[in-house]
């Protein structure tokens, strides 16, 4: 599907902010859908049934934010279309988000202030629908990266549909009972596993229940747990990353991994793997962060992908990637 009608939003982001580690995220692992380089991100987006080609473009500076947003589309796009998806755009990648309160309280915190520096500005964000992080929460459940890259791959180059705009061919998601007519077999076919289940039953409960995540963005928190946790195949992990990216609650964090045990240990305390902090030593040591708690360990998270992207060495970061 070639994208040939253009129109453009223009963004100014709350201050500070920084174009490049909001919209790139090295730890993320690539899917055939985005594509970056500084001061550009190129995307797909299935919003409200239509698939667009998203072009975001830094035209601005940290102290100064502004961005240019080129819409991609097969017809014209009403404005009543366009000024909700800037919102929802706005909304995804936290752009009118206030990090000042933050930075006052942690600048000067021993650990969290080369973060603060390196990365002032950054915002959390995540560019997929509830629908869309819910089917990756499924796909990444019990996977190595490799293995989880692949399955989405197969997923998408089978389910999406490829969408050509400003020269780049990406692959756009799928909407909302996709997999109504689709048998199981099928889906493990492309070798994902028990996941099919999970991902039909997913999909039939979007469907037939016609779920808004508007609705569930303005519930209460335990109503919002409640929800998630209700959904066929979600467990509590997928639902506290659920509560970060998709809703920004950035005072939730209630459970620990064994695999972010260990690189928690050593990220909090330069432990190795032969003296692990305890989960409740880890989420003491979060707790500090009080209603920054998510906000503050992104930052620290982010921090040491970014590092390694620009090509500093971190042999523990290193070991765990190749385990």
């Amino acid at each position: 599907m070639k994208l040939k009608s253009i129109q453009t939003i223009q963004i100014v982001s709350t201050t500070p902010f920084d174009f490049d580690s909001t919209f790139f995220k090295p730890d993320h692992f690539t899917t055939d859908d985005h594509e970056y380089q500084t001061g550009v991100r190129w995307q797909t987006i299935n919003y409200m049934g239509e698939l667009l080609g998203i072009k975001f473009t830094n035209t601005g500076d940290t102290e100064n934010p502004k961005l240019n947003v080129d819409v991609f589309s097969n017809e014209n796009l009403s404005k009543e279309y366009i000024e909700s998806l800037g919102e929802e755009l706005i909304y995804r990648y936290n752009l009118d988000l206030d990090l000042n309160s933050f930075y006052d309280r942690f600048s000067n915190h021993e650990l969290l202030s080369r973060a603060v520096h390196n990365l002032k500005g950054m915002r959390p964000g995540h560019p997929s629908s509830l629908y869309e992080y819910l089917i990756i929460g499924i796909i990444l459940q019990n996977a190595s990266v490799r293995r989880s890259i692949q399955m989405f791959r197969n997923m998408l180059s089978t389910y999406g549909t490829e969408v050509e705009f400003d020269g780049k061919k990406l692959l756009c998601m799928w909407g909302v009972g996709r997999f109504q007519k689709i048998e199981e077999q099928e889906l493990r076919d492309l070798k994902i596993g028990y996941r099919a289940k999970s991902i039909k039953r997913l999909d039939k409960e979007f469907f037939e229940r016609a779920i808004k995540e508007e609705d569930v963005r303005n519930m209460e928190l335990e109503e919002q747990k409640r929800f998630l946790i209700s959904l066929y195949g979600i467990g509590p992990a997928t639902v506290w990353y659920i509560l970060f990216d998709v809703f920004h609650r950035w005072d939730v964090f209630e459970h620990i991994s064994p695999w972010e045990q260990k690189l928690y240990s050593q990220l909090f305390f330069n432990r190795g793997l032969e003296n692990l902090a305890s989960v409740e030593e880890l989420l003491d040591f979060i707790n500090q962060f009080e209603e920054y708690k998510q906000l503050a360990v992104h930052y620290l998270w982010e921090d040491l992908w970014w590092r390694r992207h620009k090509g500093e060495y971190i042999d523990w970061l290193e070991k765990e990637i190749r385990a």
